[in-house]
């Protein structure tokens, strides 16, 4: 016989259970307090009063929110993700230029392994919020990625040093043997690099979802604050970025490329300080009880494939019980199947609830999928931008030129100065609309970033056209180190247009992402954000490979920029992005958002 599990009476059971917890809860004074005036029974809230539901302060008891969470611990997290942020831009932007420069790389080389290592740096975190949502839990993860992040960045200054020395060695000296020893101080470079990577694979996607967590969603307040924090995180994190821009870069090109490595590797130690600082308010996930959320989630595709011939339960009693709107229980009908129970499959049964974490988890496939052209596009502004940059002219004022890297400032300073306007004016005056705590819904936000880099991608084409006419008419073309007579703020609309793409994509994006995974699967949703981004920079590597193939490596990607055509390849990308945007757009018209637990 077939049957289905239902789990109304225990669903009734938990929330009795819980209200009398509550209760207990709301009768004891806090650490410190007399007990009378305590803020429970001044301001009673819906949910338990002072007591936040599922998470515990730095002791394990009870998290309070009076004393925990909140803006108090997110300015601590924040001030993390800034330091990191300048620690990892202290390197990624410049790599290019580092690559090209001591290392002696040809400019498609270079923007190949800088897409590679962006990829990973964006695709590990995958591995890295496995670990903490399953074994370590985020506070752990973060505090060993933040010591596997120094260790790298220690190595990477010392790689520096060594390649400095060895190129002196091989311009004073005949020796052979001396210039041959670099390949070790190469090989030394990238292992370095690479673990700088790991680091991050443990420390981006645990710090945001951490710095989220400290706000419960569940409480109206907190939960506008929520939506808040995102676009602040943001703020910070370019915030970090433009100083990188503006003071890293300009040490590493005209001063010493030892110190502009050694700096950040100084700032992630202080990071490392602020963080313990903040332990005594943060609040932290109850992980006491429940399986591992993987485990049942992958109990229920396994159960779908066992019973894949059977018919699936209609269930009217149990969509009751879990509050869970038709529509959401008739996408993917085929997981349904995971509900029927045979005699001969009783144990570790799926319920409703796990069939829709499931379910939450395989509509962000198409999500994902189309965004990854955005991605590629993401990709250009450290590589191919910066070398569009370094041949044009950048004197500011007599004897002092910007370096090209800095302009990724604009990006920046665009969304330093949107973010704002965005979260207090426009914010509030869509909320009064929509009556939504984000004002627009997140695919909405993220749709309006992608047409702006759209925009961009035009006008990097146009612009790069009007270079290279400018390098035909002065004689230019065939004297590949000669500055073409055209201001590099030229390159300033295309830098600002792709400053509010990312302010309105990649905000949406993280938000998106930690909002429809399951909520002990926060992590895990922050690194499908960065794993877009790490897929996309592997997707643009795959692409200028491919195009090298078709058209030589002197035609589109020549080291000789004069002679090679960049406008192609940025009409190709807003072409591509063009295409994402209309598939995007699809999927998010027919997107079920995820039911939030009440």
């Amino acid at each position: 016989m077939i049957v289905v599990r239902t789990r109304a009476e225990t669903s009734r059971a938990v929330a009795k259970k819980s209200r009398i917890l509550s209760a207990e809860a709301t009768q004891m004074d806090p650490p410190g307090s007399s007990g009378a005036g305590s803020p429970e029974k001044e301001h009673p809230l819906l949910g338990g009063g002072d007591i936040v539901g599922g998470a515990v302060d730095s002791k394990g008891r009870p998290a309070r929110r009076s004393c925990s969470g909140g803006w108090r611990s997110a300015s601590f997290i924040i001030g993390v993700e800034v330091a990191e942020r300048f620690a990892y831009y202290g390197i990624s932007a410049n790599l290019i230029s580092y690559l090209t420069g001591p290392l002696g790389e040809s400019t498609a080389t270079a923007a190949e392994n800088v897409n590679a290592w962006s990829g990973a740096a964006s695709l590990l975190p995958l591995v890295g919020a496995f670990v903490a949502d399953s074994y370590l839990g985020r506070y752990r993860t973060i505090i060993i990625a933040s010591l596997l992040y120094i260790l790298g960045l220690a190595l990477l200054t010392l790689s520096a040093v060594l390649i400095s020395l060895g190129t002196s060695e091989c311009q004073n000296t005949t020796k052979i043997t001396s210039c041959s020893s670099s390949k070790l101080h190469v090989i030394l470079f990238f292992f370095s690099l690479y673990m700088v990577a790991i680091g991050q694979a443990g420390h981006k996607p645990c710090v945001q979802a951490f710095g989220a967590d400290q706000f419960d969603e569940q409480d109206p307040v907190e939960s506008k604050a929520k939506s808040s924090f995102f676009n602040w995180w943001y703020f910070g994190l370019c915030a970090g970025v433009v100083v990188t821009l503006v003071v890293l870069v300009y040490i590493q090109d005209n001063l010493n490329w030892s110190l502009g490595f050694g700096i950040p590797c100084i700032i992630m130690v202080v990071a490392l300080v602020i963080f313990l600082m903040g332990t005594r308010t943060y609040r932290f996930s109850d992980r006491s009880n429940g399986s591992s959320p993987f485990v049942r989630i992958g109990r229920v595709y396994v159960a779908a494939a066992k019973n894949w011939r059977k018919n699936a339960p209609l269930l009217p009693n149990e969509e009751e019980a879990v509050k869970l709107p038709p529509e959401n229980y008739k996408q993917f009908k085929f997981l349904n199947k995971a509900l029927i129970i045979t005699d001969d499959s009783k144990e570790n049964q799926p319920n409703v609830d796990d069939v829709e974490e499931a379910k939450s988890i395989l509509r962000l496939v198409p999500i994902w999928l189309t965004c990854l052209l955005f991605a590629i596009v993401f990709a250009q502004t450290s590589t191919f931008f910066t070398k569009q940059g370094a041949t044009m002219d950048r004197t500011i004022v007599s004897g002092f030129e910007i370096p090209a890297a800095t302009l990724q400032v604009f990006i920046g300073l665009t969304i330093v100065i949107t973010i704002p306007i965005y979260d207090r004016v426009f914010v509030p005056f869509a909320r009064s609309l929509t009556n939504k705590p984000s004002g627009i819904t997140t695919l909405q936000r993220i749709g309006a970033g992608m047409f702006f880099s759209i925009l961009a991608m035009v006008t990097a084409a146009l612009v790069e056209t009007k270079r290279l006419e400018v390098a035909q008419e002065y004689g230019l073309v065939d004297v590949p180190n000669a500055t073409v007579p055209m201001s590099v703020w030229w390159l300033v609309p295309q830098y600002a247009l792709f400053g509010f793409a990312e302010a309105l994509t990649m905000v949406g994006l993280q938000e998106f992402f930690y909002d429809q995974v399951p909520s002990e699967l926060k992590s895990l949703g922050m690194s499908l954000y960065l794993s877009v981004i790490g897929v996309g920079s592997i997707l643009s590597s795959i692409l200028i490979s491919i195009i090298e193939v078709a058209t030589g490596t002197d035609d589109w990607f020549s080291n000789n920029l004069n002679k090679a055509h960049l406008n192609y390849f940025y009409w190709l990308l807003a072409g591509l992005v063009t295409v994402g945007l209309a598939l995007f757009s699809c999927c998010a018209m027919g997107y079920i958002y995820r039911q939030r637990a009440t």
